[in-house]
Order: C-alpha cells, then structure tokens, then sequence
C-alpha cells in the first residue's frame, strides 16, 4: 500500500507498506526505497525512515515513511502489533533463533495442548520480559549483540509490556504455531524462551512473520519487487 501527502510526491510525504524479505535487515529494505526514490526522481536528498525493526531472519509488514511522514514515525511505532511465530520445543540456542546453533536439547514429550494452553495464560497482561543478548538494545553505548557475538556476558534489565492475546494456531509433537498481539518492544524471540522454561523445556523461534501494526495489515503490503516496477511506471 502507498499513501501520499500530496500525489505521487515523496518529498512532501508518503507511507508505505512493505513485506520485508527474509535475511533482510529492515535497514536493507530502508536503504533500497531510498536509493531507488532518489535514483527515480533526481532527489538530492529524501528522508526516509521505518517504524519498528524486524530482525533479519523475520518477515511480515514494515512501515516506511518517506519525506514529512518521518515526523509520524513514532506514532506508528507505538502502536500494538500481531506476529505469527513458529517455536521448535526441546531445543534452545544463544540467540532464541536460527541465527545460532543449538546449544541445548530438552525433553518435550510431556507437553500436551492443554499444558500449552494453560501456560499461555500466564503470559497475558502486564509482564517484564528480559531482551536477548543477541538484540540491539544499547549497553555502554554498544548494541548488545556485539558483546554477545563475541561470548562476553552482559547485564540487561528486564523491560515491561503488554501481550493483549495469545492463540495456538497448531501443534504437533515439538512444533508449536502461535498469533502473539502485544505492545511495542516485546521481543517474540525472547517469548519463545519463557515460553520453553514455563513448559519445563526450552524454545526457540524458527520462523516469524509480523501480520499487523495498528490498523495496518500485510494482505496490504507491497513487495519490494513490485515497487520498483511501480516507480519505474511513474
């Protein structure tokens, strides 16, 4: 989806809503809009921006604002969102992810739906949730995932949020898929852990999507392929 300020005039403002590839870095995507805008339309300069980070080995919906839409970046930011995460249980690894490898195996067997369920419970409302070491929070004026890549230990202080819903979309032997509606700064990766712990085992993500920021969703949602052949049609 493109929304403008004014038409097709990416100085005075638009909103765009991109599906951010895999292995993508949500800078990567920033990075290409800007340079084909500029390279389109002989700009010397275009502000261009995003409201809310997905890691690289997530997908899903990415705001981007371009021009005077810049200013509302933080107004979409703070806005409540949906993701649709994947968990493997019985097995954890540094980062709660596939970016590293498995460092423990735990039993998983015991777990049932109904457990599930009844654990998911307990993760509704108000929580304090730790970040991960592999994350961009700043210690000492580094991210901590540079301490983190190189096995130094960090202290990080537990934020709190909100998860307004939890549902389990399936679930098979060690193979858990849930929609998460929380507030802004919840990390789905570091949910997946607790998770794992409160089952008496251990999680980590294998795949995640982000579905909804606010009223935005990513059935909207362009391709960057797509919107280059957009730009090019202009």
């Amino acid at each position: 989806m493109i929304q403008f300020e004014t038409d097709n005039d990416f100085q005075e403002g638009a909103l765009l809503l991109f599906n951010k590839p895999y292995e993508w870095t949500s800078f990567d995507l920033v990075n290409k809009i800007k340079y084909k805008i500029k390279h389109q339309f002989h700009y010397k300069k275009v502000k261009v921006g995003h409201a809310g980070t997905l890691d690289p080995l997530a997908t899903g919906l990415l705001i981007v604002c371009v021009g005077k839409y810049t200013k509302k970046i933080d107004s979409y930011q703070s806005q409540v969102k949906e993701y649709i995460a994947t968990l493997k249980l019985g097995a954890t690894t540094p980062s709660f992810d596939l970016e590293t490898e498995i460092d423990q195996t735990h039993p998983f067997q015991h777990i049932t739906k109904e457990l599930i369920d009844e654990t998911l419970k307990g993760f509704i409302g108000e929580i304090q949730q730790r970040p991960p070491d592999y994350s961009a929070v700043k210690i000492n004026g580094k991210r901590a995932y540079e301490y983190a890549r190189k096995g130094q230990e960090i202290e990080i202080k537990k934020k709190t949020l909100a998860i307004d819903e939890i549902e389990v979309l399936e679930f098979e032997k060690d193979i858990l898929k849930i929609r998460v509606v929380c507030s802004k700064g919840t990390y789905i990766r570091a949910l997946a852990r607790d998770i794992g712990q409160e089952l008496n085992s251990g999680a980590h993500l294998t795949a995640l999507e982000r579905t909804k920021i606010g009223d935005f969703h990513i059935k909207d949602a362009l391709e960057i392929e797509d919107f280059i052949k957009y730009l090019e049609n202009l």
